[in-house]
């Protein structure tokens, strides 16, 4: 127990940690966490459990791996505790090929973000403004000084959404004041500027250095007109999406804090409650969708489980988190039945599906 003091108390000093002893013993159960398995990294090798000793309705697997190939899907994985449970990859596609990730992609920044507040670079609340300089928009500066980092996390920065992805200060319009319109928006990617301004690199580099060489991921940011898309192996989606299901912990290492995700995938607003920092969340009374204004009653997949978050990109790019059943699901390939921007009806299809496997 000395020794705990001791350590603590040399961390207040360098000023690297403030947190009441509760959090302490919270942060220390997860980093001692030794039910959940992370494979190596630079490495092929990654650990299986099968359906069966999961006892999982196996007979399920081979309708649901015909619907994936039915509709579209390039490479699926189930990950339990970290382990793969089932990886298939169909359509022409294999482990080695990559994809894009569309506006799953976001959380990738929404990451990176709370590893840059975590380095002292930049905090949430500032406004956008303190990095980017006045003019990154064509508002009104006090309009344009109302808007925050958080803001732009979820989508609730106030600027018309009816100019297109380009995010040049002409296309970004006032609408409304930050923080009482939630509308989808490309204007996110203004984060990724901030943090480069902020750390005196290029927004890839950063990427690269403090998230996707840490968890063995591969892959690249490609600018695709006024968009910047995340192109990878399906299993480096995999690796993210355990990253963050373990609350932002590798093996033993905190790379995002466990704070920062707990706002990140929890209601961020008070218009759409089923959206967070770019996370997209089920079980909630209602939900907005993009390109619309509307609230609609109900949870966002409502045959999915309560407490699950997700990563939604365009043409059914998913990424799927049920902390209550120790789940990461990930799905990639072209749309499924039609183009869409995030959610589409094929959540609720292929859940259906899922939980004709799951117990």
């Amino acid at each position: 127990m000395k020794q705990l003091s001791l350590f603590v108390f040399t961390l207040l000093i360098l000023g690297n940690f403030s947190c009441s002893t509760d959090s302490i013993s919270k942060e220390e159960e997860q980093i001692t966490d030794e039910d959940v398995y992370f494979p190596p990294l630079q490495s092929t090798i990654w650990e299986t459990k099968s359906p069966e000793e999961l006892h999982w309705n196996t007979d399920k697997l081979p309708q649901l791996l015909s619907y994936l190939e039915e509709t579209n899907t390039k490479g699926f994985i189930i990950l339990h505790q970290g382990k793969i449970v089932v990886e298939q990859y169909m359509n022409a596609h294999d482990s080695s090929k990559v994809w894009y990730w569309a506006s799953a992609g976001k959380t990738l920044t929404t990451a990176t973000t709370g590893i840059a507040q975590k380095e002292g670079l930049l905090a949430i609340s500032d406004k956008v403004s303190d990095y980017l300089g006045t003019g990154w928009t064509s508002s009104p500066l006090a309009k344009e000084n109302l808007i925050t980092i958080e803001n732009l996390l979820q989508m609730d920065s106030g600027l018309s959404d009816t100019n297109g992805d380009n995010v040049s200060p002409d296309n970004l319009e006032y609408m409304a004041d930050a923080g009482t319109r939630w509308a989808y928006h490309n204007v996110y990617v203004k984060l990724q500027d901030v943090i480069a301004t902020t750390s005196n690199t290029t927004y890839k580099e950063y990427f690269n250095t403090k998230l996707r060489d840490k968890i063995g991921m591969s892959g690249t940011w490609i600018d695709v007109s006024d968009l910047n898309v995340y192109w990878s192996d399906t299993r480096s989606m995999a690796r993210f999406g355990l990253l963050i299901s373990e609350n932002g912990r590798w093996e033993n290492t905190q790379i995002i804090p466990s704070t920062f995700l707990n706002a990140a995938t929890n209601t961020s607003q008070n218009i759409n409650e089923a959206y967070g920092y770019l996370w997209w969340l089920n079980g909630k009374s209602s939900y907005h969708l993009p390109q619309s204004q509307g609230t609609f009653d109900g949870s966002l997949i409502p045959n999915a489980p309560t407490d699950m978050y997700a990563a939604l990109g365009k043409n059914d790019q998913k990424l799927y988190i049920i902390p209550s059943k120790d789940l990461v699901i990930i799905r990639m390939g072209d749309s499924a039945e039609e183009e869409n921007f995030a959610l589409s009806s094929y959540d609720t299809n292929l859940w259906a599906k899922i939980n004709d496997l799951l117990p």
